[in-house]
C-alpha cells in the first residue's frame, strides 16, 4: 500500500511538472511570436514606427503596392497559424491580454485588406498619409535637425511611387471619399511648400538644403499631379458605395474594439443614452434661463466665444487650472508636470478635425514635446462661415475639449502608455478604450465638481455628449443601410443640437470612420466598470485608485480590461 500511495504521488508529481514544462513553453513560444509581430508590424508600417518613437526605419516609406497588400496577407495568415499553435490557457494574464490583442489585430487588417479594401475603395488614403509621413520626423527634435531632414528627404524621395500605385490601385471609390481627398489636399500641398521648409529653416548644410528643395518640389508636383488625375479621371468615376453593410461593421467592432453586442442592441443603447442626454440637457437650459427655449439658451451659449486670434490663448490659460483641480481632487496620478503646446492643427489635417492631441510615441527618449492641435477658421472663409464655425469654440465647449484632450483625457492616458511593460499594448489600441476615456473625463470632471456646478459649463459638457451620442446613430445606420447621408447631417442637427455645418462635416467623417460610435460606447462602458469595481471594492474604492488601474493596464479593449480588474469579462455594458 505504501508503494502504491509513493507510485501515485510520483505520478501525480511528474503529471504536475509536465504541466508546468507546458506553460513555460507556451509563454516562451509566445514571446517569441509577440516579439516577431511587433518588429513585423512596424518595420511594415515605418511611419507609425516613428509616431511611436522607434527610429530604425525612419528612412523608409509604406509599401503602397497591391503587391504588399498581398504579400501582407500571405504572412498575417501563416502567423495566426503559429499563434494558433499556442495554448492560450497557458499564458499568465498579461501575456493572455496580449495573445487576444495580436488575434484580433491580425483578424482587423486583414477585414481591411481583404473585405474592406480602403486600398482600392479610398484615394485619401495616398494624400495625407504622406503628410503623416513627414510630420513626425520634422515636429520633434529627437535628432539633429540635419539627420532629421535627411530622413525626410528619404522619404520624400520615395512619395511620388505613391500616387503611382494610387492609380494602379483605385476602382470605383465613393464620390464622398473623393471629395474629401480633394478637399484635403491644398491642405496637404501647403504643408510641403509652406510647413516642412520651415521646419528646417536654421540647417546650414547647403548641399543638404539643395537636395531636399529637389524631393520636396517632386512631392508638390506628385500631389498637385493627384489632384488633378482626382478631378479628371476619378471623380467622375466614383460611384462606389461607402456602407461598410451590417456584417462588416459588426465585424469591425468585434475585432477592434472586442464588442460582440448585436447592432440592434448597440442601436438602442445609443438611443436610451442620447435620450438621456438629451432630458438632462433641457434640464440645465432651463436652469440657466425658464423663460428661453432650448434652442435660444444654446444660442447664447454658442456666441460666448472668444475672437479668432484668442482661441490658443485661451485654451493655454485653461491649462493649469484644470491640471491643479485634479491633482487637489485626487483624480488620477499625472505621470509629468510638463503641459501640451498647444497650437494650430497642421494644414493637412484641417478638413476633418476640430481639435486633437499629438502625443510622443512612448518608445521616444529625446523628444517629449506633445501638441495640442485646434483647427481654426481659414483665412479666406467668408465672415458668416467664420462665425458659425466659431460658435463652436463657446467657452464652455472650450473647457469640456481642454478636458478631453489633454487634463486627464488624451494627454494624461499617453503619458502612461510608457510605463504599461507590454511592447504590444504600446503599439496596439482600442478606441473604444482611447476616446471612451476622453469622453468620460469629460463628465466625471464635471460630476467631481470643476466648474463649481456652473450650468453653462454643464451645458457645453452635454453639447459634447449629445454629439457623439449621434455620431453613434449616424454611423450605425448609415452604415447598414437604415439611413442617408442627407438624414445623417438632419440628425446631427436635430437630435445632436448642432450647426449645419459641423453637422455635414461630421456625417462627411462617418463615412470614412464608420464606428466611430466609439465615444460613447467606450464611456459607458468605463462607467460600468467603475461601478463594478466600486461593488468590489467597498470601502477602500478610490477614483484615483480605480483611474490608475485603469490607466496602467495601457489602450487595451475594456472587456480585456474588466478581465484583469475584476477577474471576469461579464456585465461590459
Amino acid at each position: 500500500m505504501k508503494n502504491s500511495i509513493i507510485a501515485v504521488l510520483l505520478g501525480i508529481g511528474l503529471i504536475l511538472e509536465s504541466r508546468a514544462d507546458i506553460g513555460a513553453h507556451a509563454e516562451q513560444d509566445f514571446r517569441q511570436l509577440s516579439d516577431e509581430y511587433f518588429n513585423y508590424y512596424l518595420k511594415h508600417n515605418p511611419s507609425y514606427a516613428t509616431e511611436m518613437g522607434v527610429h530604425t526605419y525612419d528612412d523608409q516609406l509604406e509599401d503602397y503596392s497591391k503587391g504588399e497588400v498581398q504579400a501582407s496577407v500571405v504572412f498575417l495568415k501563416g502567423f495566426q497559424k503559429q499563434l494558433n499553435q499556442i495554448d492560450h490557457r497557458k499564458l499568465s494574464l498579461d501575456e493572455g491580454i496580449d495573445y487576444e490583442l495580436i488575434q484580433n489585430h491580425i483578424l482587423s487588417l486583414l477585414l481591411e485588406f481583404e473585405t474592406i479594401r480602403s486600398w482600392e475603395r479610398d484615394p485619401n488614403r495616398y494624400g495625407p498619409n504622406v503628410s503623416n509621413s513627414i510630420f513626425p520626423i520634422m515636429s520633434r527634435t529627437f535628432a539633429p535637425p540635419e539627420d532629421r531632414l535627411k530622413s525626410v528627404i528619404a522619404r520624400e524621395k520615395q512619395i511620388p511611387a505613391v500616387f503611382t500605385f494610387a492609380k494602379e490601385n483605385l476602382k470605383n471609390p465613393p464620390r464622398i471619399f473623393t471629395q474629401i481627398a480633394l478637399d484635403q489636399l491644398p491642405g496637404t500641398i501647403a504643408f510641403f511648400r509652406t510647413d516642412v521648409p520651415a521646419a528646417f529653416s536654421n540647417v546650414k548644410d547647403k548641399h543638404l538644403l539643395e537636395e531636399f528643395k529637389t524631393s520636396n518640389q517632386a512631392v508638390m508636383d506628385g500631389l498637385a499631379q493627384y489632384k488633378n488625375y482626382l478631378e479628371k479621371t476619378v471623380l467622375p468615376n466614383s460611384h462606389g458605395d461607402f456602407r461598410l453593410g451590417a456584417q462588416s461593421y459588426q465585424k469591425k467592432l468585434q475585432y477592434e474594439e472586442m464588442l460582440t453586442i448585436p447592432l440592434d442592441d448597440l442601436f438602442q443603447i445609443g438611443m436610451k443614452n442620447l435620450r438621456a442626454n438629451q432630458k438632462w440637457f433641457k434640464e440645465v437650459a432651463h436652469q440657466i434661463d425658464p423663460r428661453k427655449t432650448v434652442p435660444e439658451v444654446l444660442a447664447d451659449l454658442d456666441k460666448n466665444h472668444p475672437p479668432r486670434n484668442k482661441i490658443l490663448s485661451e485654451f493655454r490659460d485653461m491649462m493649469e487650472g484644470i491640471r491643479k483641480f485634479i491633482v487637489d481632487k485626487k483624480i488620477v496620478t499625472i505621470p509629468s508636470p510638463v503641459l501640451p503646446i498647444i497650437e494650430e492643427t497642421p494644414s493637412f489635417e484641417r478638413a476633418l478635425v476640430f481639435a486633437s492631441m499629438d502625443t510622443p510615441g512612448p518608445f521616444e527618449k529625446n523628444a517629449k514635446e506633445a501638441f495640442f492641435n485646434v483647427t481654426l477658421p481659414e483665412a479666406d472663409w467668408t465672415a458668416q462661415k467664420t462665425e458659425e464655425y466659431l460658435e463652436e469654440f463657446g467657452i464652455p465647449v472650450m473647457k469640456s475639449t481642454a478636458i478631453h484632450e489633454a487634463f486627464p483625457g488624451h494627454y494624461v492616458q499617453f503619458l502612461w502608455v510608457p510605463k504599461v511593460t507590454s511592447k504590444i499594448r504600446k503599439i496596439i489600441g482600442a478606441n473604444s478604450n482611447i476616446e471612451g476615456w476622453a469622453h468620460y473625463c469629460e463628465q466625471m470632471m464635471l460630476d467631481e465638481g470643476f466648474g463649481v456646478n456652473d450650468p453653462h459649463i454643464r451645458l457645453g459638457q452635454l453639447q459634447d455628449a449629445l454629439l457623439r451620442n449621434a455620431r453613434t446613430i449616424v454611423g450605425l445606420q448609415m452604415h447598414r443601410g437604415k439611413m442617408t447621408y442627407e438624414e445623417g447631417i438632419q440628425f446631427f442637427m436635430k437630435e445632436g443640437y448642432q450647426t449645419h455645418a459641423n453637422a455635414e462635416r461630421e456625417t462627411q467623417r462617418g463615412t470614412t470612420d464608420p464606428t466611430y460610435l466609439y465615444y460613447t460606447i467606450g464611456k459607458l462602458e468605463i462607467l460600468k466598470l467603475r461601478e463594478d469595481y466600486k461593488k468590489a471594492k467597498g470601502p477602500l474604492f478610490t477614483l484615483q485608485d480605480f483611474h490608475d488601474r485603469f490607466l496602467q493596464m495601457g489602450p487595451a479593449p475594456i472587456k480585456l480590461i474588466r478581465r484583469a480588474m475584476l477577474g471576469t469579462e461579464e456585465g461590459l455594458l
